[in-house]
């Protein structure tokens, strides 16, 4: 069980991989050619909007919801009763998605003043930001459909097309921004269409895999079908329970556009470093882990649900917390060596590995997040997580209050962080509370073992990074060289501390 979901997870974590490394060469552009600004202030909320809705409903809610419900029909139902059900769902979803759209085309500025209130104060960048919501905005349909095709690509163990498609969407960027904003009058407007046409080719792109596996949607309008309503049922609590890292991110933005300029760039850079980790491995186990999660709960095998549970989170421990440690000592030389390139200065490298480190510090919560909510999901029960949720949602907001005059945008990244440790520890403890999850033996000493194997690594990466002013005044080869040689050094002590203290490859592929 263990070496199949070991397999999958590695299969969706290299396809990951090669997105997060082409969204990087993206930000790297993005960095050099139009730096950190109210011109890239503007994209990134205007691009976040309709991003932040798409994971809300579609990766967070949409797909906890319909993942299960599918997994249902496929083990207790006919082929042509699971057809009817991807025919109903993507009808229902596609009109609900194609009316949510014309509403935020036509609200963009609406939109703008309830989500980057601060930008009023500038009219031109008001207007800039409402002009590119309005084409960015369509992403939201695309990118949805897009999500329902992978949900049902991931539940028949299609886990590759998936994890692959947002490539597409970062080598279009990288398109709109080296052909097509030199072009406009307004540069940075090439990025807005850069959004709009990726999405097309997203959703196109999963068409033919959908017929292979002979469920390609001929979409109906089903509200009043069995499945349609239970796939909605459980969608709408889903909507908080799935995505509070969502709506903190969001709320940070808010607050974020009432301060200085190139404070929402600053967060978006470093956040996109914590993405890659996050998104490698802790997004590749949530994906993987709860189909098979769906068939063990409805082949009532409750013993193996929790050995599932607690295979993954081992997994997210052994890899987040050298993550964390590792993003908190190289935020500086990360952002240096990666971005500091053009309009991109030595200042905003300082800025944004303030909030680098604040992120980092959350990223083992959000790895645990992405593990356990499924734990709930895959039972059909999304009430839970709305509770947690909507309690670690005031607790962010309270704590951004109280960290963002101390601290300005890096007090924003702190307040996600901390609120995300609340968030995980409360699924875990429901869990467990509730004999869903039994801890396997070993725990204790795996910990202890993990400890020093991050100590070992985080001297070592502490001994040779230096302080940053050395980063921003290197050239910009002997930047990556060093970066590289620090990567290689940490990781290899790191796996080698690991080797000594015991922990070995069978423990983790056995449970």
């Amino acid at each position: 069980m263990s070496k199949a979901l070991l397999k999958s997870t590695g299969v969706v974590s290299a396809m990951t991989s090669l997105s997060r490394v082409t969204g990087f060469i993206r930000d790297m552009i993005y960095a050099q050619m139009f730096g950190a600004g109210a011109g890239t202030d503007a994209f990134f909320v205007a691009f976040r909007i309709p991003n932040f809705l798409r994971r809300l409903f579609a990766e967070g809610a949409f797909s906890q919801a319909f993942v299960p419900v599918f997994s249902e029909y496929q083990t207790q139902h006919s082929p042509e009763a699971l057809k009817e059900l991807v025919d109903q769902v993507t009808g229902t979803l596609g009109l609900i998605l194609f009316i949510i759209t014309a509403i935020g085309v036509l609200a963009a500025p609406l939109l703008i003043f309830i989500f980057a209130p601060g930008f009023t104060a500038d009219a031109g960048k008001y207007a800039l930001t409402v002009d590119m919501l309005r084409i960015t905005f369509p992403y939201l349909l695309f990118i949805s459909l897009t999500a329902l095709a992978g949900g049902i690509l991931n539940s028949c163990g299609k886990f590759a097309i998936p994890a692959v498609t947002p490539v597409l969407l970062n080598l279009t960027m990288i398109a709109a921004a080296l052909w097509l904003a030199p072009r406009m009058d307004k540069p940075v407007m090439g990025l807005a269409w850069g959004v709009f046409i990726a999405g097309i080719i997203q959703l196109s792109f999963q068409i033919p895999f959908l017929r292979q596996v002979k469920l390609l949607p001929r979409p109906r309008w089903g509200w009043a079908a069995q499945g349609v309503q239970k796939v909605l049922k459980l969608m709408l609590p889903a909507v908080f329970g799935s995505s509070v890292a969502q709506v903190n991110l969001l709320i940070d933005t808010l607050v974020a556009s009432f301060l200085i300029s190139g404070s929402v760039s600053w967060l978006y850079y470093s956040d996109r470093l914590v993405e890659f980790p996050l998104g490698i491995f802790g997004v590749a186990l949530g994906t993987v882990i709860l189909p098979r999660l769906s068939r063990q709960h409805a082949n009532a095998a409750t013993e193996d649900f929790s050995r599932t549970l607690d295979w993954a989170l081992r997994w997210a421990l052994l890899i987040g917390a050298p993550a964390t440690v590792a993003l908190i000592l190289l935020a500086g030389p990360l952002l240096a060596a990666l971005f500091q390139y053009g309009e991109f200065d030595a200042r905003d490298v300082e800025m944004s590995a303030r909030s680098l480190m604040a992120f980092a510090l959350g990223l083992t919560a959000f790895m645990l997040i992405k593990v356990l909510a499924p734990g709930f999901y895959a039972r059909q029960d999304t009430r839970s997580p709305v509770k947690y949720g909507l309690i670690a949602m005031g607790v962010n907001t309270a704590l951004v209050l109280m960290l963002v005059w101390p601290l300005a945008h890096a007090g924003l990244a702190l307040a996600t962080s901390l609120a995300a440790f609340l968030n995980a520890g409360l699924l875990l403890f429901n869990l467990r509370r509730r004999d869903i999850y039994q801890p396997q033996p070993g725990w204790t000493t795996f910990l202890l073992q993990l400890a020093v194997a991050n100590l070992v690594m985080g001297g070592v990466l502490w001994f040779g990074t230096g302080n940053l002013e050395s980063w921003t005044q290197a050239a910009a080869g002997d930047r990556l060289w060093h970066l590289s040689g620090l990567i290689a050094a940490g990781g290899g002590s790191y796996l080698l501390a690991a080797l000594a203290v015991g922990i070995r490859p069978r423990h983790l592929l056995h449970g």
